[in-house]
């Protein structure tokens, strides 16, 4: 008696796609929730939980930006991973979505900046964050290291326009030392350079540094971060345009790779149907 051989129905799914899609979405699903516990415990941290209402300029604080960004990258990492594995149409539907928004939402941010950067918006909106750190340079840790980084180790600047900025904030104000702020007319220890063959940094070494009769060589930073941004960014305009197109095109394979992903999958399913 003959016996009949069954051909088995391979699938249709490409597997080097589904697991391109499935590893590189596994990284970023790390990254996302490694970013994410940063940020939740720098808020546990500073006790921000139990007494939110004290917190301002939330867009600025560190902490809630890491959580934003943690959250985002997170989600869109297990929507892509898990979606991938499991071939889910739901959750690939999802993370495409999610990908479509943000590459909107980016391209939307480029096209208003390059409208508005005649217009001084973002000059605007960048001398409002620095004067925002500045005031509040005290008050929040996360804001104070921010600042300092960007002023010491970054840009290697002082101020806004100048060292003479630091007057905003209520410690470095001339006057404030009329009430014993020791820190009175002066600037914080990241404005000053570094003194060769110095090996830790002196952190009262901005002490007094605006007052009237002091020494011409400050030893501090007397550019402005305002325009010493501007001049990085001019330095660095092909690593930072580059490092944008890059993004957007893997934001753009990553949807093409769900989208395709799901056809296969849909043209699977309804094959057994």
């Amino acid at each position: 008696m003959p016996v009949r051989k069954y051909r088995r129905e391979t699938t249709e799914i490409n597997c080097c796609l589904k697991y391109i899609l499935f590893s590189s979405n596994v990284v970023i699903w790390m990254t996302g929730l490694v970013v994410l516990a940063i940020g939740i415990w720098a808020w546990n941290e500073k006790d921000m939980f139990s007494n939110i209402t004290k917190l301002t300029f939330i867009a600025l604080d560190p902490a809630f930006v890491l959580i934003c960004i943690g959250g985002i990258t997170f989600t869109i990492g297990f929507t892509g991973s898990v979606g991938a594995l499991r071939e889910n149409t739901c959750l690939l539907g999802t993370y495409a979505t999610f990908l479509a928004i943000l590459l909107l939402f980016e391209m939307g941010f480029g096209v208003l900046a390059f409208v508005l950067k005649d217009k001084g918006w973002i000059k605007d909106q960048a001398t409002e964050g620095l004067r925002a750190f500045i005031i509040h340079y005290r008050e929040d840790p996360d804001q104070q290291n921010l600042i300092d980084w960007i002023q010491e180790d970054w840009l290697q600047c002082c101020g806004i326009e100048g060292p003479k900025d630091w007057d905003s904030n209520n410690y470095f104000n001339c006057s404030s030392g009329a009430i014993g702020s020791r820190e009175a007319c002066g600037v914080p220890f990241s404005c000053c350079r570094r003194r060769p063959q110095e090996l830790i940094k002196n952190k009262q070494c901005g002490y007094d540094v605006r007052k009237e009769g002091y020494p011409v060589d400050r030893h501090i930073y007397e550019r402005g971060c305002l325009r010493a941004g501007e001049d990085w960014l001019e330095s660095h305009l092909i690593g930072v345009s580059a490092t944008c197109i890059f993004t957007l095109i893997m934001q753009i394979l990553g949807i093409c790779f769900a989208q395709n992903l799901r056809a296969d999958i849909y043209a699977q399913k309804s094959k057994w149907h």
